[in-house]
């Protein structure tokens, strides 16, 4: 192996030793629990050039030394592979989503999940609204004078409204309604969905203007896109776990997650479900995310993305394992949902 290799396996070797016991690693011990064959006077100069080229530090007189962000970096764009998941974990998986009822149920699950197999912060973003396209729309008569409309989009998202019409319809009336309700929606994305109702009582039938008006209104307002985005967040108290590896930031952090646009960004470079992004320490735009490190991709199918989804926590992390974890999740809860 030549100089760079070798140097590398120290560091390597240096980030799993950090990872696992969160002590400044020094030369001695590297070579009594990593095989690198070499002397102790060669890993010492050896990590000389790294903590020179600043990819590790001494965080105090100790001998030890401890990853910076730029060698966690080096560390994940070299990583040849990810840890796989034993076949264990992914029956788990399967099994635990596979059980989910509804969109909001999966993304509970996910973020459980998430949170269970890293022990970091998980998080899900629903659907985005502005990238689904309307599936199914269906008209339920409570009594002859009220309906609900429930509009059901490619994401699994579903809306419910009641609508208080004023005058009775018979089934048959019901049926008409329903029909061209779905033959002017289905297919389009939400946005284009809005502009089509509203022209529809345009071209209704005299005696079904008034109701098709009424039901045009109800939905126009449950099709426009909402501007709050929605997360579902779990595992928070993970963060807690090693108060150490966020020194006087742990409280920023912690109320950086409050704040939906923070972490909605975070996810916003997820657009592809082939490709983990992974986001570490300064290279966090936000000031508060610093210290942390974010690891997500998005989830759907190559040809629709739905959302995104990662978890969140200190750089001094697992990211083999993490990696591991977010792509399986992912691609399960891109299977469910996709072919709901």
């Amino acid at each position: 192996m030549n100089a760079d290799e070798r140097r590398f396996a120290v560091l390597r070797a240096i980030v799993a030793d950090y990872v696992s016991t969160q002590e400044p690693v020094g030369s001695k011990s590297i070579v009594d629990r990593h095989n690198l064959g070499v002397s102790s006077a060669t890993v010492r100069n050896d990590m000389a050039v790294l903590e020179e080229d600043g990819y590790i530090a001494q965080p105090h007189t100790s001998a030890g030394r401890i990853p910076t962000d730029k060698g966690y970096r080096l560390f994940v764009d070299r990583l040849s592979e990810i840890k796989p998941l034993s076949e264990a974990e992914r029956r788990a998986i399967e099994n635990f989503l596979g059980g989910a009822l509804d969109l909001d149920d999966v993304l509970r699950r996910s973020v459980r999940l998430l949170a269970q197999l890293t022990r970091q912060v998980a998080v899900v973003q629903y659907p985005t609204l502005s990238r689904s396209t309307v599936r199914h729309v269906e008209l339920v008569a409570l009594t002859p004078a009220r309906l609900m409309i429930v509009l059901i989009t490619d994401g699994g998202r579903v809306d419910q409204r009641m609508v208080d019409l004023g005058e009775m319809l018979t089934e048959d009336t019901v049926a008409r309604l329903r029909s061209m309700l779905n033959s002017a929606l289905i297919g389009h994305r939400l946005a284009e969905a809005s502009a089509r109702v509203a022209e529809l009582p345009d071209s209704a039938p005299g005696e079904l203007r008034d109701v098709v008006t009424t039901l045009s209104a109800v939905l126009i307002d449950t099709l426009v896109e909402h501007p709050e985005e929605r997360l579902v967040l779990g595992g928070t108290a993970n963060l807690t776990r090693n108060t150490a590896d966020f020194p006087g930031s742990l409280r920023q952090v912690l109320e950086a997650l409050e704040e939906q646009v923070v972490v909605l960004k975070l996810l916003a470079a997820a657009q592809d479900p082939a490709t983990v992004t992974i986001r570490i320490g300064e290279e966090n735009e936000a000031e508060q995310m610093r210290s942390t490190s974010v690891v997500s991709i998005a989830y759907g199918s190559p040809l629709k993305v739905l959302g995104g989804m990662g978890v969140l926590g200190p750089t001094r992390m697992d990211y083999p394992s993490n990696i591991a974890a977010v792509q399986a999740v992912a691609c399960y809860v891109g299977e469910i949902l996709s072919g709901q």
